[in-house]
């Protein structure tokens, strides 16, 4: 389960042996932006023994490595990969081509540290027109692919519009990034709410995220865990009504009912797998109940 994806730069130390401990269900190690050239080697060492010293208790592990277009990607994974993170963080995917690229160095480099093919997985962070209008090719690239990620900064600027609060101008890349990870059957991310101070903001954002069908939702500060946390999580109301619904199919398959209802409502297939969905989250929270 990854609600919340938290962003943490390679070269801070403080907040690296603290990530486990900031809420967030998985942490994602910048080895790209946030990492000068300079600084490049040093983030990669650091960025190596925080994942071979510190105990992440249950909190993915994901390292942001710098784009297959520059000369570091390959040292980034050499570097990172005996670790075994948990997924790695494809920046600028534009094509199925990137995947595979980076997807043939990844399993060479599994088999030369005798690790299991496909131990690793990908996510293809997207962040160009390009990547978006190929976001399909992109998601089924490769068994490896776990994800899309939407980059909304770098996007914009590619698409030559402005950034803003409200998110008219990434509309379509949302709901395209949303449709093709569903339709390759693999999870999807919406982009970090970049005004650490704006509280209503990221409510705002994160329920618009979660109604558009994104997975969850990643963040560059700490702050705004708790508050993606909780609108991607099922509330009580949603649970309990999960159950109603599965218990009201239950008897009428007993009673041997062809149509049922529920609170003035049919209950046909969708609303069936939507209850599934919420149970099956509320048990990995440990919400569910005992007796289902």
């Amino acid at each position: 389960m990854r609600r919340s994806l938290l962003f943490l730069p390679g070269n801070t130390p403080n907040m690296l042996i603290n990530g486990s401990c900031l809420g967030a269900d998985a942490v994602i190690f910048d080895l790209e932006d946030a990492v000068s050239p300079a600084e490049k080697d040093a983030a990669r060492i650091l960025v190596r023994n925080t994942m071979t010293y510190m105990d992440f208790r249950g909190c993915e592990r994901v390292v942001r490595i710098n784009g297959i277009d520059t000369p570091y990607w390959k040292e980034d994974l050499d570097e990172v990969l005996p670790c075994r993170p948990d997924l790695i963080l494809l920046p600028k995917t534009s094509s199925a081509a990137d995947i595979q690229e980076a997807d043939t160095y990844i399993t060479e480099t599994e088999k030369r540290l005798g690790l299991a093919a496909g131990a690793v997985g990908l996510v293809a962070l997207i962040e160009t027109a390009l990547g978006v209008e190929n976001a399909f090719a992109i998601a089924s690239a490769s068994p490896r692919v776990a994800a899309l990620f939407l980059g909304a900064e770098d996007l914009t600027a590619d698409l030559r519009c402005k950034r803003t609060k409200e998110g008219r101008e990434i509309e379509y890349a949302r709901t395209r990034l949303v449709t093709a990870a569903r339709a390759a059957g693999v999870d999807v991310y919406d982009t970090p709410f970049t005004d650490v101070n704006d509280d209503e903001g990221i409510e705002t954002d994160a329920a618009l995220a979660k109604a558009l069908g994104f997975t969850g939702k990643a963040s560059i500060s700490p702050r705004h865990v708790e508050t993606i946390n909780r609108v991607f999580s099922p509330s009580q109301a949603e649970i309990d009504y999960a159950y109603e619904v599965m218990e009201t199919i239950r008897l009428a398959k007993e009673q041997g009912k062809g149509a049922v209802a529920l609170r003035g409502k049919m209950i046909d297939a969708p609303i069936v797998e939507r209850a599934r969905q919420t149970i099956a989250m509320a048990q990995e929270m440990g919400l569910g109940r005992e007796d289902a």
